[in-house]
Parts: C-alpha cells; structure tokens; sequence
C-alpha cells in the first residue's frame, strides 16, 4: 500500500508532546526552555525558517528572543556575541541561522557554540559523539528523518539504505543514525557513477543532493521507502529531489515537498532545545 508520510501531522504530535513536557518542567522547577536565534543579513528564505522556528518555540511554552543583526556585522562581534550567550545561564539553546555572509567562517561560528546549548547539533564534539555512539545533540533534520522512518514501522535492521547526498548537516548524520540501527548504508552523490542501480538495490532512500526530480519513478525499486529532503525552487513552486507524483506510485512509503521534512526539523529542533534545558539544568 502507497502512502504519504505526512511530516505536518507527525511534527504537530511531537509540538503536542514537548508542549506538554514544557507545562511540567514549568511547574516542576518555575521556568521555561529558552532558545536564542542570531539571524545576520536578510535572506528572504532564513527570515521565514526563523519566524517559523520562532513561532514553534512559543506555542510550545518555551521563550524564544530572536537577535538580527545586519550583514556588516563582523565575525568578531558575531563570535563575542555566542560567547555571551554561552555564559548567560537563563540561555538553554543557542541558533546561528545559516547561511552567513561571505566573510563569516560558518565552522568557526558554529565552533564557537557550547557544545551543551547547541540545539542544531552541528557543534564537532556533538556530530563525533554521533558517529563514535556517544550521548549528544542529534542534527534536527537527520533527527527528524528518523522518526519519519520509525513512524512507517519498518525494521531498519538488515534494510539496504541508500542516502543520496554527502553534507555535514543531512547526508553524513543521516547515514551514521541508520547505521546505529543496523541498516546496511551506501552513501552516494551528485557524481555517482550508475546512481540508478544503486537506488533499485535499496529499501530505504534518502535523498538530499539538491537536484531537483534528480531521481525518478524508475530509480526506486517497488516497495523502497523514500525519503526527500531536497527542497528546489522550479517555475516558482517547491519540488523535492524526487519526482514525486509518478514515485509515490512506486514507493512503498514517501515524503511530499513542501509539508515531509521540513516540519520534521522545526519538530525535533524543540526536542533538542528541551535536551539542552534538562542538561544544563542538571549542571
């Protein structure tokens, strides 16, 4: 049976659920998780994730202070800035909205974050804990997709896994969480050779290149479970990286774009806040 994994539904059960958990702490300590964005310049595209992402953390509870700074800004006072933020202990999370200007390092800035507040999971000592099976703040988007695939009630274990994609933020994450649940993983990408039979070998597809309809019905083998990360902009209208329309006919299971992962990361970016609240409080 071919069905739609409907990431809108499945986020607002988990802002459902942190909602609830962030009532208890509220009552059980006197306070509220915080999270703090710093969004610098005006990209039309991280103005509408941060207000989202913004609007999620208050109907949650949580606080939420939004810091925009103009794109002069310099990398001095954007680091000076975190280290605030790392020190002030009525701050639980801390978000730099990416991408940066051209003369901000992104690394460095993301470097800079304490490891316990960062939210978005992209600190070194978060994604090594990852891989290495240690505690640690998972990427959201990465986080996200593998509730996606726990929603399906499919087994992960022995499944042939292909993610199509080899960033820091979605492809390398996403392959070591499937590999911690014993999934067998290939990692391809944009210059894979004979990238097709790969896909008509795997159960499970995640596809995060940023091509879009760069895999079509006929790549998927019938029954493969696909999820699309890719988020396109063609003739003005949003397209993932899978042909959608002819490959949910195919798939067993498959995300739409908009309305699949995208939620799924705001979603998961609350669970981490709430993570990062629990840890510092313990300290």
């Amino acid at each position: 049976m071919n069905q739609i994994i409907n990431g809108k539904t499945l986020a607002k059960s988990i802002r459902e659920e942190v909602k609830k958990r962030v009532d208890v702490l509220k009552e059980q300590i006197g306070k509220v998780p915080h999270l703090v964005v710093i969004l610098v310049g005006e990209d039309p595209a991280s103005q509408s994730y941060v207000k989202a992402k913004e609007r999620a953390c208050l109907t949650a509870g949580m606080k939420s202070t939004l810091l925009q700074k103009d794109d002069t800004m310099t990398e001095e006072d954007l680091l000076n800035l975190i280290k605030q933020l790392n020190d002030d202990v009525d701050v639980h999370g801390i978000l730099v909205q990416l991408p940066l200007p051209n003369h901000m390092d992104a690394n460095l800035v993301i470097n800079t974050i304490r490891k316990d507040k960062d939210v978005d999971g992209f600190h070194p000592l978060n994604i090594a804990a990852l891989h290495i099976g240690e505690p640690g703040i998972l990427p959201a988007t990465p986080k996200g997709i593998m509730t996606m695939l726990h929603s399906t009630g499919i087994p992960l274990k022995g499944k042939n896994a292909l993610v199509i994609g080899r960033s820091n933020i979605v492809g390398k994450p996403v392959a070591a969480l499937l590999l911690k649940e014993h999934a067998t993983v290939t990692i391809a990408h944009s210059r894979t050779v004979d990238l097709k039979s790969l896909c008509l070998q795997a159960d499970i597809v995640v596809a995060a290149v940023g091509r879009a309809h760069m895999v079509t019905a006929d790549m998927i083998k019938p029954g493969a479970v696909v999820i699309d990360v890719g988020v396109n902009r063609v003739n003005g209208k949003l397209v993932g990286d899978v042909d959608f329309d002819a490959a949910k006919d195919v798939a067993s299971y498959i995300t739409p774009v908009p309305g699949g992962v995208g939620p799924m990361t705001i979603a998961s970016l609350l669970q981490n806040t709430v993570e990062c609240f629990l840890s510092l409080e313990k300290k």
